[in-house]
């Protein structure tokens, strides 16, 4: 579970720079640029959404167990 949830942090940062590089290219057809950018952005949530429901159904199945950690 643990390479699952590094994997996924990697591939929201890898999103969220490409959307970062999409934004700040200079470029004439902006309208792509823009298009590329939200498809960037929509990316990263949509993984972030799965990596959310991914820890929530693995504590729900006791794959994961919460520490009582302050």
């Amino acid at each position: 579970m643990k390479y699952i949830v590094i994997v996924a942090f990697v591939g929201i940062l890898g999103s969220l720079a490409s959307a970062l590089v999409f934004m700040m290219k200079k470029s004439s057809g902006d309208n792509n640029r823009a298009k590329r950018m939200a498809l960037s952005l929509a990316v990263r949530v949509g993984l972030s959404i799965l990596l959310f429901t991914s820890i929530l159904v693995a504590w729900w199945l006791g794959l994961i167990t919460p520490t009582g950690v302050p």
